[in-house]
């Protein structure tokens, strides 16, 4: 196969075919075609090929970070139809090469509009290899080496968190980590609903901040207690649940006959990356023997660092914890964890004994199968990516990581009280790496700022973000948030961010938003 790829990206999938000499289909490579490593191992590389171009422009600041196109645009211009007659490779390579053509580059240092941003290389092979070894993760006997993977690096997070003993389990993101701490602790309180279903529980109700993520309330309403006894608990004006609101809430809970169960603190919120006061809320919690999980699925990484772990203090004592390396320690995506402080409670809870893959007459310690843990089953191999790029940093380059993404957002905020002309800044002093600010368009900088002007600002905020992604130079995420209409929340979490890239961000949407 001679597949020559330069200068094809503007190829039709016809005229890539006309350059290949010999077109090959998927049957001519392995493994349906045996002795045809050589064949494989050409197609594979000119797909490695692809992927490198791909990180290099994603790295190329003097390249867009999207090349935009509305939906109905992009079904004229890509074909996504299914034939019924096999393509051959070289056409599958450009389907490949497009795909990437028109992707968002989530790794370039222009790219601020998650919270998961970046692409560590280390991680990235970690992916390459786990899609190839191409296993599931229920048991030791398919997964051995990733299975002990799981179980230490799993035993060093809790560590970090300060459960000597316990249990954990990576899940397909924050929103089912957390949906697994509310399970384990409505069977650990009350074990007969595993069994005796929703008549074994009197009205459960559970707490949140205003300003928690929402799959609580999700949560709330696939587990059966109802959106409406998943209670928002009113936070001050650094965006923090109030936690004497949080025990007059419990107290008008019970005198309903409703029972307060479970409080979830939420450490580094979605838009303004505020920490909730672990100890105050408790000691609450011991009061009313209700069940503390702190959602620390974005601020879980400041745990590595010395000089930002105190925004978690008190997290050992908390029941369970969810923390997301795909967040601030910068895993590719996905790569959750829920740790519980006591061993047992994940196979007590989810545990149905399949016979047909969790016999107990089996050759090894079968305590390492861990499909029977969780609700799932089949279970993706969310580890090894993770425990490489720890082993590429150590504790040591980790806490380098998250101190450089907080150094760059110290520089973004400095910034912004500096040009008090062109931006206005929402929360003065962020605790996390969330930044949130208006920009202010030339007509709005003499105005006095007013209900009328916030609302001004918010009407043109989504215009300015339009304007941006049709230029394709930057990308920022907006949103409202109480009475706040919309705003910008900028987040730096790529470890590849540097002030220049903060100087571009604010000189582009100066340049893009000044006449609006």
């Amino acid at each position: 196969m001679s597949l020559n790829m330069n200068d094809q990206s503007k190829m039709t999938t016809n005229e890539v075919k006309k350059k290949d000499i010999n077109p090959l289909l998927f049957n001519d490579i392995l493994p349906i075609k045996e002795g045809s490593f050589e064949t494989t191992k050409e197609f594979l590389l000119k797909v490695v090929e692809i992927l490198l171009k791909f990180i290099e422009e994603s790295n190329d600041r003097k390249k867009k970070v999207v090349e935009f196109h509305q939906p109905d645009e992009m079904q004229k211009i890509f074909d996504f139809s299914i034939p019924e007659k096999p393509h051959d490779l070289a056409s599958i390579l450009n389907d490949c090469r497009e795909t990437l053509r028109y992707q968002v580059k989530t790794a370039h240092p222009h790219y601020f509009n998650q919270l998961s941003c970046g692409l560590d290389l280390v991680s990235m092979a970690g992916e390459w290899l786990t899609a190839t070894a191409n296993t599931n993760m229920f048991t030791y006997e398919i997964a051995p080496v990733f299975i002990l993977m799981e179980h230490y690096v799993l035993e060093k997070m809790r560590q970090v968190i300060g459960f000597p003993r316990g249990d954990s389990i990576l899940a397909p993101g924050g929103a089912i980590s957390n949906l697994y701490a509310i399970i384990v602790a409505r069977h650990t309180m009350f074990p007969d609903y595993k069994t005796k279903g929703l008549k074994a529980l009197p009205q459960l109700v559970l707490f949140t901040s205003e300003h928690s993520h929402y799959s609580t309330k999700g949560a709330g309403a696939t587990c059966g207690f109802g959106t409406d006894n998943v209670i928002e608990v009113p936070c001050d004006s650094n965006g923090r649940m109030i936690p004497s609101e949080l025990e007059k809430l419990a107290k008008e809970s019970i005198s309903k006959g409703n029972r307060p169960f479970f409080v979830n603190c939420t450490c580094g919120t979605t838009v303004l990356g505020a920490f909730d006061p672990i100890n105050p809320l408790a000691d609450i919690c011991e009061k009313y023997n209700m069940w503390l999980h702190i959602d620390a699925a974005w601020g879980g990484g400041c745990l590595l660092s010395r000089k930002h772990r105190h925004k978690l203090a008190g997290i050992e004592r908390a029941r369970s914890v969810t923390w997301n390396p795909h967040k601030l320690m910068g895993t590719l995506l996905q790569c959750s964890t829920v740790h519980f402080k006591e061993n047992g409670l994940l196979i007590d809870c989810n545990q149905m004994c399949a016979d047909y893959l969790f016999q107990q007459d089996k050759h090894y310690d079968v305590s390492y199968d861990t499909g029977d843990k969780v609700i799932q089953c089949g279970r993706h191999n969310d580890i090894f990516k993770l425990w490489l790029m720890w082993r590429s940093k150590g504790d040591l380059g980790y806490e380098e990581h998250i101190n450089h993404l907080f150094e760059m957002t110290d520089y973004m905020v400095k910034r912004l009280k500096e040009d008090k002309e062109k931006f206005y800044l929402i929360w003065p002093e962020p605790e996390c790496v969330n930044v949130c600010f208006w920009y202010l368009p030339k007509r709005l900088r003499t105005v006095p700022h007013t209900p009328e002007r916030e609302a001004e600002l918010g009407r043109i905020t989504p215009i300015l973000k339009a304007r941006m992604m049709n230029e394709g130079t930057l990308m920022i995420g907006y949103q409202p948030l109480g009475r706040k209409p919309n705003f910008f929340r900028n987040i730096i979490s790529n470890s590849g961010v540097q002030t220049k890239d903060i100087d571009f961000m604010l000189s582009e949407l100066d340049r893009l938003g000044h006449d609006l």
